[in-house]
């Protein structure tokens, strides 16, 4: 009992850090970090932010697609027929089937980059942007070519 009252108390609290720190910042007229309106956008940025959301667009999709098979009254043919039904131009089904190619294309070309940087490969800037810049374009041609052929 005697050691815990003759402990020393801390000098500054969580919260009195946190003060000085914002304190600091404001006096030196410092933006928020991070903050997006002083970086330059770069393609290396662009793609990871792709990637992050056709991730995330997939598997919404896909969850989408589950739960509507099964909750759906009717068989997938039925509703095929449907959209056949709808007589929408060759365009628009073209469109539509890039739209859902595209992610799936781009997310797999940068998925297969990005196992090349957890061996080690592609780190320098110029391969950066060279492999980003063949993701993109193998995404699209990939895309037209199974949208369209």
């Amino acid at each position: 009992m005697a050691l815990l009252l003759s402990a020393a108390p801390m000098g500054t609290t969580a919260k009195d850090e946190m003060n000085k720190f914002w304190a600091k910042n404001t006096k030196l007229n410092r933006p928020m970090s991070p903050h997006l309106t002083i970086y330059k956008w770069s393609v290396p940025m662009m793609m990871s932010i792709t990637f992050r959301g056709t991730g995330v667009g997939l598997s919404g999709a896909i969850s989408a697609f589950a739960l509507a098979a099964l909750v759906l009254p009717e068989s997938y043919p039925y509703y095929l027929d449907l959209i056949h039904s709808l007589s929408v131009g060759p365009y628009l089904i073209g469109l539509a089937k890039f739209g859902l190619a595209f992610p799936v294309s781009f997310h797999t070309y940068n998925g297969i980059r990005h196992l090349f940087w957890d061996i080690g490969k592609g780190f320098r800037i110029p391969e950066v942007y060279s492999t980003g810049y063949t993701v993109i374009g193998l995404s699209i041609i990939t895309s037209l070519a199974l949208a369209y052929l």
